[in-house]
Formats: structure tokens, sequence, C-alpha cells
């Protein structure tokens, strides 16, 4: 190109310039969740919509004023659930994952009978679950467990086994070791795709607990639903969805924060 069509040709746009700050895009999110409770509150009150149906936001806090339904109890135990099964997910994952792609032999071997066995209904391996190790806490950090293992696993393999041979042929011509590969190379390489399964574990475990919750436990709030539910206590049923929500949020903040230390903003933006 002529210095001639340098001059003539538009300027390129800055991206740094242009990219909305990020306080500007929290902003927004907490903007539209207002709005939509705003929204619901107003259709709610306009409409004379009953209680029983769908009660307002308004109500729907009132119920936390309840002592009986034990409201903070309840979230710390479906809390620890969901993070500590999660977290067992996260690490047993990524441990399997190593070994399935060091050994060749151990994924021909294993690896078709963990797809088997993930294909088989989570919820109707609670009830034998809780006939195995009884109910509580335990097995609902079991079922959890089982929800969030097998994308984080899948995610890994595809992420080490992405990395480019060429970068892996350099590595041991230079003579450096397995570790050297593994730490340099392929897990750098491989955390785009084992954050995007942890992601994607994030609403999985939520789910595993509340399941758990639901089949048999006398605590956490997929049991206080059942139980306000029984007595049309809405309200409760729907501050009892909103905590699980936001312990799923959470999570998935977590998550992002996580990814923002160790993955930089092009690697992301992929």
């Amino acid at each position: 190109m002529t210095t001639t069509d340098n001059a003539l040709a538009p300027p390129l746009p800055d991206l740094a310039a242009t990219e909305q700050p990020p306080w500007g895009r929290w902003a927004l999110i907490v903007a539209v969740h207002v709005a939509a409770i705003a929204l619901w509150e107003a259709v709610v009150r306009i409409f004379h919509v009953q209680q029983f149906i769908l009660p307002a936001p308004s109500q729907v806090v009132a119920s936390l004023a309840n002592p009986n339904l034990r409201w903070l109890s309840n979230t710390g135990v479906t809390a620890l659930e969901v993070f500590a099964g999660y977290a067992l997910g996260v690490v047993l994952g990524i441990l399997c994952a190593l070994l399935f792609v060091t050994s060749r032999k151990l994924m021909l071997m294993a690896f078709p009978l963990l797809v088997t066995l993930n294909m088989i209904p989570k919820v109707a391996l609670g009830p034998l679950i809780i006939v195995w190790f009884s109910y509580g806490i335990g097995p609902n950090i079991l079922i959890t467990f089982s929800l969030c293992f097998f994308p984080i696993l899948l995610t890994t393999i595809r992420g080490l086994n992405e990395t480019e041979p060429d970068l892996l042929d350099l590595v041991r011509a230079l003579k450096g070791s397995r570790w050297q590969l593994f730490r340099y190379i392929q897990l750098p390489g491989s955390l785009p795709y084992i954050f995007s399964g942890m992601k994607v574990a994030t609403v999985l475990a939520v789910a595993g607990a509340v399941v758990g919750e639901f089949i048999a436990s006398d605590k956490g709030l997929g049991y206080l639903m059942i139980q306000v539910q029984a007595s049309l206590d809405i309200p409760a049923v729907f501050m009892a969805v909103l905590l699980i929500t936001g312990l799923g949020v959470l999570l998935y903040l977590v998550v992002l924060l996580l990814e923002r230390r160790f993955i930089t903003q092009d690697a992301r933006l992929q």
C-alpha cells in the first residue's frame, strides 16, 4: 500500500476507546434486573393478581420475616452442598482428564464406561444414593458432584488435546520434561476450555443440590420449598427459588473472577 493509499484509508476504530467500561456494563446489568423487578411489582398491583398465583416482589421479601422458615440455616445447608459438590467435581474432573490424556490405554478402557454412567438420569440414581448413604448433606453433595464432574472432564480433555503439535515438538526438542510440557504448554492452552466446563457446571451444581433435597432431606432450600408448597405459601416458594438462584449466580461470579485472573482478555474473546 502506497503513502497515498494510507492517507486515504479510513482510520481504524480504537477498540479500547469504544469498549464500554466495566462499571458501565455492571450498571446496565443491575438496571435491567431492577427494571424487571419493578415491572413485576407493577403488573401484580395493577391487575390485582392473587398472591397464590403470582406474589409481588414486596410480598416475597416479606416472607423472610417468618422465623419458622429458618432461612439462614437452610440457605447455608444448600450453599454447602452446592459449593462442596462443585469443588469436588472440578478437582476430580481435571485430575481424571490429566490421567486420560497421559494414558491412552486408560482412556480407552475407562472413558466409555464413564460416558455410559453419565447417561443414567441422576434423578433415578437419587433414591439409590439415599439407600446406600442414608440422607443428609453428604448424599446431596454426592449428587451435585455427579452432575458437575462430566462436563468438566470433557472440556478439560478437549483443551489438553487441542495443544498445537508444533509447540509440543519444540519443547520435546529442547529436552523439556513431561511436567514442563504440561506446565508451560498444555495447561495454559487448555484453561479456556476448563473454564467453559466450569461455567456449565455451575448450573448443574445448583440443580444437583436441589434434586437431592427434593428426594430426601430434612434441611435446605429444596426441602423448605416442599414444606411451604404444601401450605400454599407461594411467596416463600418464590423466596426459596430466588435464594437458590442467588447461590448459582454467586458461584458463576466466582468462576468469572478466576477466569479473569488466570486467562488474558484476548483468550476469553476467542
